[in-house]
């Protein structure tokens, strides 16, 4: 997925979410809305120098996962025998074949900058996700769609910031919550349609930092409240 498709994905997730359109590049998405999720790094392929993305960046050498099968057709990995008098002997060698494989992308279509995407369509800049579609800036997402700089949350759609929850929809800012629908800045809550700043309540709606407000003046300072976060 490239850029130009991503804003898209991004605009209907800000019109679900802040009933706003989005006026911010990538770059600027990224910064405000991702500037703490752990996402694929840029490297370069040890052996050919192309650009790659990878997970994990700890060992230094690296080859796409594309190029890592076309050497296993071709030549195989396999090595011809040579003499080792000791460890480092060993370790060299070893070094040689030692590469970290990278965009590691199974069953999955249009996925780019990305890394152990398995069964996904439609992503970019992530990392350990399944099953999802539209998938921007995040983490360990699964069976997810239209969701921007979320982690480790599974059946969640049109989400921006929702980390460790599960069945959230039209949300901003969702910790450790479930079934949370057109909420803002919500922790550990249960069951709760349009809330804003609340924590460890359930089967609420129209709370703001835990206290009932009318339906009225709620949606008074939940536009306001959109102004801030989309000026900030």
């Amino acid at each position: 997925m490239n850029d130009e498709e991503s804003l898209v994905v991004v605009n209907k997730i800000f019109k679900m979410v802040f009933n706003k359109e989005n006026n911010m590049n990538m770059e600027e998405l990224l910064e405000k809305f991702a500037f703490d999720v752990k996402l694929p790094k840029q490297v370069n392929d040890s052996t050919t120098n192309e650009v790659t993305w990878a997970d994990s960046i700890n060992s230094g050498k690296f080859i796409t996962n594309k190029n890592m099968e076309e050497r296993d057709t071709k030549t195989g990995w396999m090595l011809e025998r040579c003499d080792v008098s000791s460890l480092e002997d060993i370790i060299n060698v070893w070094n040689t074949i030692n590469l970290t494989t990278t965009e590691r992308v199974y069953d999955s279509i249009n996925v780019s900058k990305s890394d152990t995407i398995y069964s996904c369509e439609n992503v970019i800049r992530s990392t350990g996700c399944s099953r999802c579609k539209n998938v921007i800036y995040s983490d360990s997402c699964s069976n997810s769609e239209y969701i921007l700089a979320s982690q480790r949350s599974t059946t969640c759609n049109f989400s921006i910031r929702t980390d460790d929850s599960k069945d959230c929809s039209n949300c901003y800012n969702v910790i450790c919550s479930n079934k949370v629908t057109n909420s803002l800045f919500i922790q550990d809550c249960f069951n709760l349609y349009e809330c804003m700043f609340c924590s460890h309540i359930a089967n609420k709606r129209y709370c703001i930092a835990n206290m009932q407000f009318e339906e009225e003046e709620y949606f008074e300072i939940k536009n306001a409240v959109i102004e801030w976060i989309l000026s900030s």
